[in-house]
């Protein structure tokens, strides 16, 4: 059951937990705070952000949706409507709560899009190849 839940509600849980100033000092832009920073080779330094980490975990999760997305079954049905109520919990919250109204949660929703629209993609795409490897018989 756990395996249909949709891995892009962690990001958006996340957003919401510091949105609302339940972590962090409170300041203004909580996105923009430096993470971590790294002296490069050519002395450039380069700086991650708490928003560069969280775009960096909604693609990494992304990944894993789009992986869950070639599973063939009753479950990735399930498993898209999930996902499909995800993105419009992003889309929702992005017209109406003003700390959403921001760069970071707007990639993180065009992530959730991509989510919905390639497990669809994916799942018809499998679906016609079982359809044609049944016309054989």
């Amino acid at each position: 059951m756990l395996t249909n839940v949709p891995l892009l509600i962690v990001p958006f849980i996340v957003y919401n937990v510091v949105g609302l100033g339940l972590l962090g000092d409170g300041s203004s832009d909580p996105w923009a705070a430096e993470v971590m920073s790294l002296s490069m080779i050519s002395g450039a330094v380069w700086s991650m952000t708490l928003g560069d980490l969280m775009i960096t975990l909604g693609l990494f999760l992304l990944f894993f949706e789009i992986i869950k997305a070639t599973r063939v079954g009753a479950s990735s049905i399930v498993d898209h409507l999930l996902s499909t109520f995800v993105l419009i919990a992003f889309l929702v919250e992005f017209l109406i709560v003003g700390f959403a109204a921001h760069a970071v949660f707007f990639i993180l929703m065009v992530i959730a899009l991509v989510d919905v629209v390639a497990g669809f993609s994916i799942s018809i795409r499998s679906a016609t190849r079982d359809v044609a490897i049944g016309q054989g018989f």
